[in-house]
């Protein structure tokens, strides 16, 4: 089950954190991976884990808060059976406290680089005769957050998209559907709280751990597990649907 066996899959971000192991993931799973990141020595190294691995790919560096970048990559792929939107920052701060330069900044990647990918990619769906998009989102686009005004605001953005291309795009038989993480530990949770707490790192990863009920942090490669089954062929009666993985975040801690 759920093999992506020639298959070509594309996923921003793919060059750290959750984009890294769904890159992993799908390539592990037979499709060949493109992956996009503006990090060309971080997608480089994802690139050489796939090959290690026996499996193919190939890295396009690129921002995606530029549209002209986007699009140029996704021509030079082509034809694609599956989008992943993994890349995304996060951002600390309220309504009152979160600069316009900040907030704009959210916007640019978390938003318009959804939209951009979005835009270059159905063309060649619909092409293609359909496809798979799994967008990542958050829990943060369903409950109140404290201190995440923009980032909150920018997933909710992406729900709503998954929400309208998976409506739009029906009779090209393109699915749409999202997944909400809740925290998951990667180099950038990390850092923030090395940043953010030093000196307390350890106690403030086990608060941050403790504040999902099931007591910890989800790992990359559970995110990972779902965009896989999203990607495959038992997946193609799911579409415009979001999928909660956070340890009971949403529903137990009410």
């Amino acid at each position: 089950m759920f093999q992506l066996t020639q298959k070509k899959a594309v996923v921003t971000g793919g060059g750290s954190g959750i984009g890294k192991a769904v890159a992993i993931a799908l390539a592990a799973r037979g499709a060949f991976v493109h992956i996009i990141d503006n990090n060309a020595a971080a997608a480089a190294e994802t690139l050489s884990e796939i090959a290690n691995a026996g499996r193919s790919g190939k890295v396009h560096t690129c921002d995606v808060s530029k549209q002209s970048e986007v699009v140029e990559v996704f021509n030079q792929i082509g034809q694609h059976d599956v989008l992943v939107n993994c890349a995304g920052i996060s951002h600390i701060g309220k309504a009152d406290t979160t600069s316009e330069a900040d907030f704009d900044r959210v916007v640019n990647v978390n938003v318009k680089g959804v939209y951009h990918c979005l835009y270059a990619s159905i063309p060649h769906m619909k092409k293609n005769g359909g496809g798979a998009i799994i967008n990542i989102c958050s829990i943060a686009a369903h409950v109140g957050l404290s201190d995440r005004f923009a980032y909150s605001m920018s997933k909710g953005a992406v729900h709503a998209m998954t929400l309208s291309v998976a409506r739009d795009y029906l009779a090209d038989h393109i699915r749409c559907n999202s997944i909400s993480p809740a925290r998951v530990h990667t180099p950038f949770v990390d850092g923030f709280i090395a940043r953010t707490y030093p000196g307390k790192e350890a106690e403030m990863f086990e608060k941050l751990s403790k504040s999902q009920p099931i007591g910890r942090m989800a790992t990359p490669a559970e995110i990972a597990g779902l965009v896989v089954y999203l990607a495959a062929d038992e997946a193609s009666f799911i579409t415009g649907t979001d999928y909660p993985i956070d340890g009971g975040f949403i529903t137990l801690n009410n």
